[in-house]
């Protein structure tokens, strides 16, 4: 009830808006261009209101410059001179399961823009480290937030260079991702994770328990306490918003003013979960492809190119990355689910397509790169990707049920079911969560933005409003468009993003963006 009496409330506070429009879930005629959406009320009064921002009160933190290594860091595309970078190292106790705060965690931060507050970004464990995204977000945000804020990027634990799990070896990568696409069981993926979760669990250790959403969510509050804040102020993106979600849980009387862009369905059937974003994928493969014909791409119908070449690369022997990794059909799944996401390098995508098409894998395989590619200052995606995850969730199939869910989803979602079907085998052999999982809500915490986009491969709209509905005071705003995240991608979000976070106004709850 709460949501459709506060949707029908929203409805007649933005009936004339000008730039968002408010509405329920058949899409409404929307204005045509993506500008600033209109200021309305929220359409319950919070019992808790939203904080003042605040500015940092006797910070220990120790910030040193950091130009050079972040610039190399986050390779090309580059980001503007004008913007500098400083990093601290935030301590943390591991607080790993049955080894209560014993041990401790270094955990990598980067402070961009000049503003006199701390706003934390926390992104995906499978995207940009959080230092890395931090950088590149500010690149694309008007100036006003850097103005008022100081960008604090923060690598999660086991991502970046905050303790990398580093413990999958080189050649098992390959086969995490190697589903495919259309035909064949999960066994070899599931085989791949037995020896992956065998060699985490030795190279790990006590920390292969500690890499959860929930404990990143601790590591935040130390942070918060680092920066001298008595609130946190932050951004999260995919699962970083997470993190965030389980943070208002934890300490609902630290949170400022937080802005959760794609928020995952918190559900505990991951079977039920992955299907949705497998949807996402085939919905997100759709915008591109209307993209691609509006820029009259050299690639024609995604679908038909993504099927020949999947039988390309099934019935020739699978050539080879520059580094010696196979190139089957199934990582060449895997590469174009990648950039799907990443909605500014859908033209990249496009041509690197084509390339794979005439015989030259180089450019769509850098799509997978960093999930299977590993070094020390490039550490794989993909081992804190599986570790987080399968912390995270307590959903354990047996083979048989792996091959029935994965059948299923091939036969609804031809091109993208195996690949996100595939991460189900991932967490098989995975130590299974014995401790409780955080329950839903933040009870007594002020207004969170809550943002959605139509088509995302990562974090859907469904999921999205779906993790909404279980926060009392959470406010959504959605997006039309496609791609991971809204925030810097759609300027009608960008900008609500901003009033919300900098002049305290609360959107509409359900007011959507167009395209």
């Amino acid at each position: 009830m709460r949501r459709r009496s506060r949707v029908l409330v929203a409805l007649l506070a933005l009936a004339s808006a000008a730039g968002c429009a408010a509405g329920p879930s058949v899409r409404p005629a929307l204005v045509e261009n993506d500008g600033k959406p209109t200021a309305a009320s929220p359409s319950a009064t919070p019992s808790v209101p939203l904080p003042p921002l605040g500015e940092p009160q006797s910070p220990s933190l120790r910030w040193a410059d950091c130009d050079d290594d972040t610039r190399q860091r986050i390779g090309t595309p580059g980001v503007p001179d004008t913007l500098h970078f400083t990093c601290a190292r935030v301590t943390a106790p591991l607080d790993a399961p049955g080894e209560a705060r014993r041990s401790v965690v270094r955990l990598l931060a980067l402070k961009v823009g000049t503003g006199p507050v701390p706003l934390v970004v926390v992104n995906d464990v499978s995207g940009d480290p959080g230092t890395v995204y931090a950088a590149r977000l500010a690149a694309t945000l008007p100036p006003a937030f850097l103005e008022k804020f100081s960008l604090i990027g923060l690598d999660r634990r086991g991502t970046g260079l905050s303790g990398p799990a580093q413990c999958v070896p080189d050649d098992i990568r390959h086969d995490l991702i190697d589903a495919d696409p259309a035909e064949g069981d999960l066994q070899d993926v599931l085989d791949a994770a037995r020896k992956a979760g065998q060699q985490c669990a030795i190279e790990l250790d006590d920390s292969q328990t500690a890499l959860d959403s929930w404990r990143s969510a601790g590591d935040l509050d130390e942070l918060r306490k680092q920066l001298g804040m008595e609130r946190l102020n932050a951004l999260g993106r995919g699962d970083g918003s997470k993190v965030l979600s389980q943070y208002a849980v934890r300490f609902p009387g630290q949170v400022g003013r937080m802005v959760l862009d794609g928020v995952p369905d918190p559900g505990p059937d991951t079977a039920a979960v992955l299907d949705a974003v497998a949807a996402g994928a085939q919905s997100t493969l759709d915008a591109f492809a209307t993209d691609c014909a509006a820029r009259k791409c050299a690639l024609g119908d995604p679908k038909t190119a993504l099927t020949a070449l999947a039988g390309q690369l099934r019935q020739n022997i699978a050539p080879l990355t520059d580094d010696g990794v196979a190139f089957g059909p199934g990582v060449a799944m895997f590469a174009v689910y990648s950039g799907l996401a990443q909605r500014s390098r859908w033209p990249e995508l496009a041509d690197a397509i084509v390339a794979a098409r005439s015989g030259d894998i180089r450019p769509l395989a850098a799509f997978a790169a960093p999930a299977l590619h590993d070094s020390r200052a490039q550490p794989s995606r993909l081992d804190v990707t599986i570790a987080t995850h399968c912390n995270d969730s307590q959903t354990r199939l047996s083979a048989d049920q792996l091959d029935q869910v994965a059948a299923g989803m091939r036969a609804k979602y031809p091109q993208f079911g195996a690949v996100v079907a595939q991460q189900l085998a991932w967490c098989g052999p995975w130590p299974v969560r014995t401790e409780p999982l955080p329950p839903a809500g933040a009870t007594g915490a002020p207004p969170i933005l809550v943002t959605a986009t139509a088509a995302d491969p990562v974090t859907p709209q469904v999921g999205s409003t779906r993790a909404a509905d279980q926060m009392p005071t959470a406010v959504t705003i959605t997006w039309q468009g496609a791609g991971h995240g809204a925030v810097g991608s759609s300027p009608c979000v960008t900008d609500a993003a901003r009033a919300f976070l900098i002049d305290g106004k609360v959107p509409a709850d359900g007011t959507l963006c167009p395209a």
